[in-house]
């Protein structure tokens, strides 16, 4: 009985180093491993699983590139830039040795840079300075269509304008981001077309939010990030890593023109406004009441660590003289709203009053508490704008 019995483990054990040898050989990846800690699991396939369409799944960042790059375009423009004639163009005789072909009197420079498609309507959103004093624009889509563009408006306060394109077809738009989206540390790419030489995306990371006094743009709330930005970058996307865009790059700083890891994005937040006001009536108003300010000095803060504003000098004949506001008071509260000692945001919110609007200002006036009331006036173009 039991030499049958020990036969039969035999025959079992005989059987069974068999089937692990021709498994081992054969097909290794049906047998469990062991990993190092001593937990058992199962290989799993070095190919990506399938989609629906039978195409592997995006790997990295390649699915949001692929839903912003159609709706980056490159932005050509021509100036014609007049030029004074060569004096010798003047003598009979040089003219009629050399004829016209010297007197280049009138010239055409051109520019580059980029746009994001902001509606299926055409409308791109792009900086001011890619379009300023532009003869004519040429858009080129990332499909190869190409086309002229018209500008809609612009404002070079903030760095941005809107232009428009009518083609047949499909027009494809980009997804704007929540306005508050952008975090230090979001991981971000941008797009655009650097150098000229074609569409291009670089990754890095949000730096910075809220970048202001770099004397840039009268308007400044940046968002500051280390992903590549080069010149003709302008006006392109900055997105996150679901394809929102969250920002519109505008400019680098550089010694050289080259990037060095800190690149500067209008937020989605300020560009929504401006893009609105401009599609809707061709500029941006903003409000105004006729005073230059500087930021509080901490013995001008003393003793009370007072918030606000210094007002500086205060603009002839304009809404906050005839209010009643003096050169010298500190401007604490517009309406219900606590200034902080920041110049810029002062100067944001007074830019976001309506004109006609009439305000509460609280001053303080030799240590007194003053209120006026002053009626917001329409923000005029700086000169040098005009």
């Amino acid at each position: 009985m039991m030499r049958k019995l020990w036969i039969l483990f035999a025959q079992a054990t005989t059987i069974g180093l068999a089937v692990f040898f021709v498994l081992s050989t054969l097909k290794p990846g049906l047998l469990p491993a062991k990993a190092p800690n001593g937990v058992i699991t199962l290989h799993e396939s070095v190919q990506p699983h399938p989609t629906r369409s039978g195409e592997p799944p995006a790997a990295g960042f390649r699915a949001a590139a692929q839903k912003v790059m159609p709706t980056v375009v490159n932005v050509f423009t021509s100036t014609e830039i007049k030029k004074s004639t060569h004096p010798l163009m003047d003598d009979p005789r040089f003219r009629f040795f050399f004829g016209d072909e010297l007197d280049n009197s009138q010239q055409h420079g051109s520019n580059l840079g980029s746009g994001v498609i902001i509606s299926q309507n055409g409308y791109i959103l792009t900086n001011s300075h890619v379009v300023e004093a532009a003869d004519q624009i040429e858009v080129a889509l990332a499909d190869g269509r190409k086309t002229r563009a018209r500008i809609i408006g612009s404002d070079p306060e903030s760095d941005l304008a809107v232009i428009k394109i009518d083609l047949p077809g499909i027009i494809p738009a980009i997804t704007f981001g929540h306005p508050d989206q952008a975090q230090v540390g979001d991981i971000v790419l941008a797009i655009g077309n650097p150098f000229g030489v074609g569409q291009t995306v670089t990754m890095g990371i949000v730096s910075a939010v809220k970048r202001n006094h770099l004397g840039l743009n009268t308007f400044e709330n940046f968002i500051q990030t280390d992903a590549a930005i080069n010149p003709g970058n302008s006006g392109g996307a900055l997105v996150d890593i679901n394809g929102n865009l969250i920002g519109i790059n505008s400019a680098i700083y550089s010694p050289n023109g080259g990037s060095l890891g800190i690149g500067f994005a209008i937020p989605v937040s300020t560009a929504k406004k401006i893009m609105e006001q401009i599609i809707q009536n061709g500029s941006v108003t903003r409000g105004w009441i006729g005073v230059a300010v500087q930021e509080l000095t901490p013995e001008l803060a003393k003793p009370d660590n007072i918030q606000g504003i210094l007002i500086s000098e205060v603009v002839r004949g304009g809404p906050a003289e005839k209010g009643g506001v003096r050169s010298g008071d500190i401007l604490t509260m517009v309406d219900n709203i606590q200034l902080q000692s920041d110049s810029s945001s002062m100067l944001e919110t007074i830019a976001s009053l309506p004109p006609g609007k009439v305000v509460m200002l609280k001053l303080l006036r030799n240590q007194r508490k003053v209120v006026v009331q002053v009626k917001v006036g329409k923000r005029p173009i700086p000169k040098n704008l005009e």
